[in-house]
C-alpha cells in the first residue's frame, strides 16, 4: 500500500469516528428531544393546565409542559417521566394534530396558553436533520479527499498539472566542491553556468544559449548530482521531475504536465529543468505501433516546448539516461539537446577525491591511505564508493572501534565485489576441492605475465553464489588490452578448473562461470577483434543495441562454413587457456599443494602470504640445478 493509499483511508476513518460522534451528541438528542404523544394526551394535558406553549405547525403541534408540575402528574412515556429542562435533556413534546379541529384555536386561547404558528419550518428541520446533517462531515472529508488528489490544490481537475518540484539555486546545496571526479563533464557544464550567470557576454557575439544538454552515462556516476551543481553554481531556479512523473492512464494527462512544465519555467527564466531517466517518455517513436499512445503524445509535446514554434528563452532543460539508445532521434538532434556529455566511470584520481569526500567526516585512522584505495578499485562508480565508505564505517561502529581501520575498508571492498560472507561451513571434502581451484586461479595469475596482482584468496563461501573467490585487483585503469593480456585473462579464469584436473582427475560443475565467461571473450576475440589468423580482420558480430553491458552476438548474414570456422576458433582459444593453465599447476605442483593446505587451514589468505610461499621456491629452485632443469 503506497503513502497516498494509506492518507485516504485514514481520512475515512476519521470521518466515520466524527459522523457517529455527530450523529450521538447532537442529531441524536434533536431527533430525541421531541417525544411523539397521541393527540389525545395533548388535549389531557391541555385540559388539566400543564402546557406552558405551543407552536402550530401545517402538521403537528408542539407544546412545552410547565416546569412546576409534580412528578405524579407529568406525563409518562416509554417508562420514563418527562422533566422539562430545557437546557439540558428535554422539555418539548410533539403531537399529532388534525388542522380540521374547529376548536384548537379557542381550547388554547381559553387556557391561557402562549401560542403561535410555524409555517413549513419543522419539515425543513426534518429534512435537514435528518438525511444532510448526519452525511455533512463525509462530504466535507471527501471534499478535501478529492482536493489533494494528484498534486493537490487543483482537485480532480490536477491531473494536467506538473510534478516538478521547484528549488533555488542556494536551496540545492549542492556544488562542483561537492563533486568528485567529474572531470570533463564539469568543464563542459560550467559553460551552461556561464550563459546563465552573464548572457550579456555571450549576446555581443551571436551566441545562442544551449536549449539542452544530455547527461549520460552508468548507474551511479553522478548525473543527478552534475544537474544539481549546475543549479546550486548557477543561482537559478531549479525544476527536478522524473520521467515517469509525466504517464498516467488518462490520456493527454502527460502533454498537460509538460505544457504546465513549461510555462512555469517560462515565468521564472533563467532557470534549469531536469528531467531524470527521461527514457521513460523519450524513447524512440519508431518502437511504438500505435501512434495515438500516451507516451508518444507526451513525447510529441516535450518535443514542441523544446525548439516548436514559440522559443523559451532562457530555459535550460536538462535530462539524464543511462539508455541512449533508445531515444529518439527527435529528441536528440541540435536545437534540442545540443549536447550530449558523457558522465563516465571515474578514473584513479577522480576516485580518490570521491572517497576524500565521503569519508570527511569519518573517524579515519592514520594508517589509512585513500590513494591505495582508489587503485585497487577500478571500475568503481561514485556510488560504490560512497557505499564502501559507509560500509567501513558500519564494521568500525560493530566491533566498536574508535576509528576506520584499513582492514575495514578492505573487508567493505570485499562485500561489495565478492558479496556477504555466508556462516555455513562446508564439508572437507568439498572445501578441499574449492581450496585446490582458487589455488589454481592465484597461481596462474602469479607465473602468467601481464596479469592483474593477486590481493586475496578465500574459501569462504558469500551471498552471491560463490564457495570462494580470488580477488585480482588491477595495478592501474586498463583502457586498451591485447591480444597477449585477453589470452592470459583466459586462463586465469580457467586456472580453477585445471587445478581441479590434474588433482582430482575430473572436472566440477564449480567451474561453470569460469567456462562461461572464457567463452565470452574468446568469441569477441573472434567476432569482434579480429585476432584470429583463420578469420582475419572481419568483423562478424552484429552491432550491440545496449549502451551498456551489449552482448556479442554473430551476425546472420553469414555463411555455415564461416560459422563453423568461428566455433572452432572460439573452441581452440578456450583450449588453449586451459592447457596453458594446467602446464603452469604441474610445473608448480608442489606450490599448489602447499598454498591449497595453507588455504584450507587459514580459509583467507593474502598477497603477502602467497607471494612468500612462491618466493620460497624460487630461492629452492636457484640452489638446486636439478630442479632447474626439470
Amino acid at each position: 500500500m503506497n503513502k497516498g493509499q494509506k492518507f485516504s483511508i485514514w481520512y475515512f476513518l476519521i470521518a466515520m469516528i466524527v459522523a457517529w460522534l455527530f450523529s450521538e451528541y447532537i442529531y441524536k438528542p434533536y431527533t430525541e428531544s421531541k417525544t411523539e404523544v397521541p393527540y389525545s394526551e395533548f388535549l389531557d394535558d391541555l385540559n388539566n393546565g400543564r402546557i406552558e406553549n405551543a407552536d402550530i405547525t401545517d402538521s403537528r403541534i408542539i407544546f412545552t409542559l410547565k416546569e412546576n408540575i409534580s412528578p405524579d402528574k407529568r406525563p409518562i412515556v416509554d417508562g420514563k417521566i418527562l422533566t422539562n429542562k430545557r437546557a439540558k435533556s428535554q422539555e418539548n413534546v410533539k403531537s399529532s394534530v388534525r388542522l380540521t379541529d374547529p376548536f384548537l384555536i379557542e381550547r388554547l386561547a381559553s387556557a391561557d396558553i402562549k401560542f403561535g404558528g410555524i409555517l413549513h419550518r419543522d419539515g425543513l428541520i426534518d429534512l435537514f436533520m435528518g438525511i444532510l446533517l448526519p452525511m455533512l462531515p463525509l462530504i466535507i472529508i471527501w471534499y478535501f479527499i478529492f482536493r489533494n488528489m494528484h498534486g493537490g490544490g487543483g482537485g480532480i481537475f490536477s491531473f494536467g498539472r506538473s510534478r516538478a518540484k521547484e528549488l533555488q539555486g542556494e536551496m540545492s546545496g549542492v556544488h562542483f566542491g561537492d563533486i568528485g571526479g567529474a572531470g570533463e563533464a564539469e568543464v563542459e557544464l560550467r559553460e551552461i553556468i556561464d550563459f546563465l550567470k552573464d548572457p550579456k557576454r555571450f549576446d555581443k557575439f551571436g551566441a545562442k544559449l544551449p536549449r539542452g544538454v544530455l547527461l549520460v552515462g552508468p548507474p551511479g556516476t553522478g548525473k543527478t548530482l552534475l544537474a544539481k551543481a549546475c543549479a546550486g553554481e548557477a543561482g537559478v531556479p531549479f525544476f527536478f521531475i522524473t520521467g515517469s512523473s509525466f504517464v498516467e492512464m488518462f490520456v493527454g494527462v502527460g502533454a498537460a504536465r509538460v505544457r504546465d512544465l513549461f510555462d512555469q519555467a517560462k515565468k521564472k527564466a533563467p532557470c534549469i529543468i531536469f528531467v531524470d531517466e527521461i527514457d521513460a517518455i523519450g524513447q524512440s517513436r519508431m518502437r511504438n505501433f500505435n501512434s495515438n499512445s500516451e507516451q508518444e503524445a507526451t513525447l510529441n509535446q516535450l518535443l514542441a516546448e523544446m525548439d516548436g514554434f514559440e522559443p523559451n528563452n532562457g530555459v535550460v532543460i536538462m535530462g539524464a539516461t543511462n539508455r541512449p539508445e533508445i531515444l529518439d532521434q527527435a529528441l536528440l538532434r541540435p536545437g534540442r539537446f545540443d549536447r550530449q556529455i558523457q558522465v563516465v566511470l571515474p578514473t584513479e584520481e577522480g576516485r580518490e577525491e570521491i572517497l576524500k569526500i565521503h569519508t570527511k567526516k569519518l573517524p579515519l585512522d592514520p594508517a589509512i591511505n585513500l590513494k591505495s584505495i582508489a587503485k585497487v578499485t577500478p571500475g568503481f562508480s561514485g556510488a560504490d564508493l560512497a557505499n564502501i565508505a559507509n560500509e567501513a564505517s558500519l564494521l568500525a561502529a560493530r566491533r566498536k572501534a574508535d576509528k576506520v581501520s584499513m582492514n575495514d575498508f578492505d573487508m567493505a571492498i570485499e562485500r561489495v565485489v565478492a558479496g556477504l560472507q555466508r556462516k555455513t561451513p562446508l564439508t572437507p571434502e568439498v572445501r578441499k576441492k574449492v581450496a585446490y581451484h582458487e589455488t589454481g586461479h592465484a597461481l596462474v595469475s602469479c607465473y602468467l605475465p601481464g596479469s592483474d596482482p593477486v590481493h586475496k584468496v578465500s574459501i569462504i563461501p558469500t551471498t552471491k553464489g560463490a564457495l570462494g573467490y580470488t580477488l585480482n585487483m588491477p595495478a592501474e585503469d586498463k583502457y586498451l588490452v591485447t591480444e597477449a593480456e585477453l589470452r592470459t585473462r583466459m586462463a586465469i579464469m580457467l586456472g580453477g578448473r585445471a587445478a581441479e584436473l590434474l588433482i582430482f582427475g575430473e572436472a566440477s560443475t564449480g567451474a561453470s562461470n569460469d567456462l562461461e565467461r572464457a567463452t565470452e571473450t574468446a568469441r569477441r576475440m573472434v567476432t569482434e577483434f579480429g585476432m584470429s589468423s583463420k578469420l582475419g580482420p572481419v568483423r562478424y558480430a552484429s552491432p550491440s543495441m545496449m549502451y551498456l553491458h551489449g552482448t556479442s552476438e554473430v551476425r546472420n548474414d553469414i555463411g555455415e562454413g564461416t560459422a563453423d570456422i568461428i566455433d572452432g576458433e572460439i573452441k581452440r582459444l578456450v583450449v588453449e587457456a586451459q592447457e596453458q593453465a594446467e602446464s603452469i599447476l604441474r610445473e608448480h605442483e608442489k606450490i599448489l599443494h602447499e598454498v591449497a593446505n595453507v588455504l584450507q587451514e587459514k580459509e583467507v589468505i593474502n598477497s603477502d602470504e602467497i607471494k612468500a610461499i612462491v618466493d620460497r621456491e624460487k630461492l629452492t629452485a636457484e640452489s638446486d640445478p636439478v630442479n632447474v632443469t626439470k
